[in-house]
């Protein structure tokens, strides 16, 4: 169900986000513009995919989705909050596949909680996800209240990073557990051509979607600020190979997927289609996180 904007309107708004060097939007701006452009084409899910054995988008979103509750360990005596939840199709698929006893949602764009919501209720699901309108880096939540943090495919957009983090100890229970897939930098390379390369990409996506410096993290400099937050038993593993060049692939030989874009979003793609994955994503590693609160 797409969300009503005047054409005019929206496409001046691509315009000014994506074609000038302004950096004018915040966060919930960029998702009040996408709307409900999703990557898939059978839901509204927003993330890239894990495309270990997936192979269509659809497939890939629930397959990301999977991995976090798998990594998460989400269950039926669960707790479960979702921070960044889209439309909340990840909600709804961790509800009919896990079981999990409640799921809070928090998200800052007002149209998607919105939309979600009544997703949800469509579904009869009301009396099981909350969904709240609510930043994760200020939870209007209790202390020791859940047993799972998600976050997928958000925490890079959240001010900050490390700030979430503190919010996230504070409502897990004693040995709950945070997960998450992210993106992050890549280490710089060797070769002073590809760092160059890598700082450009890295400097155009952190001001286009709203990355605060300060979540500029390495691998080594995220898990850090994971262990001085107070977590423990802290896990990363880089799964950017399942991820982006097997979404490159599928851009490029399957043109519905972009069609699902406002045509001056496709441009961007259509020209990053031209050259190889490894050079496109030479700036970004994509991981998959797990920590937990002391027990």
């Amino acid at each position: 169900m797409p969300l009503q904007k005047s054409p005019v309107k929206e496409a001046l708004s691509y315009l000014w986000w994506f074609y000038t060097p302004f950096r004018a939007k915040s966060v919930s701006d960029i998702y009040e513009l996408i709307s409900t452009n999703a990557y898939s084409g059978d839901g509204l899910y927003l993330n890239l995919g894990y495309w270990k054995e997936a192979d269509n988008i659809d497939d890939a979103c629930r397959a990301m989705a999977r991995l976090c509750a798998d990594q998460a360990g989400l269950n039926g005596d669960d707790q479960l909050l979702d921070v960044g939840f889209g439309f909340a199709d990840q909600d709804m698929y961790w509800l009919e596949h896990y079981s999990p006893w409640r799921i809070v949602g928090l998200n800052i764009t007002h149209s998607q909680v919105e939309l979600a919501r009544q997703r949800v209720a469509e579904r009869g699901m009301s009396d099981r996800i909350e969904l709240l309108e609510a930043s994760a880096t200020d939870m209007p939540l209790e202390n020791g209240t859940f047993d799972k943090v998600i976050g997928l495919e958000c925490a890079f957009h959240f001010n900050t990073r490390e700030q979430f983090f503190a919010e996230a100890l504070r409502v897990l229970k004693p040995g709950g557990r945070l997960v998450l897939a992210d993106v992050i930098q890549m280490k710089p390379m060797e070769s002073a051509w590809q760092r160059m390369i890598q700082r450009s990409n890295w400097n155009f996506f952190s001001k286009k979607y709203v990355v605060p410096e300060a979540n500029a993290d390495t691998q080594e400099t995220y898990v850090e600020k994971l262990r001085r937050t107070g977590f423990v038993n802290i896990q990363m593993e880089s799964i950017r190979e399942q991820v982006y060049p097997q979404l490159h692939h599928y851009m490029a030989t399957d043109p519905a997927m972009l069609k699902r874009f406002h045509f001056l979003a496709r441009l961007p793609y259509y020209l990053a289609l031209r050259f190889d994955a490894s050079k496109v994503y030479i700036a970004y590693d994509y991981v998959l996180v797990s920590a937990e609160k002391p027990a």
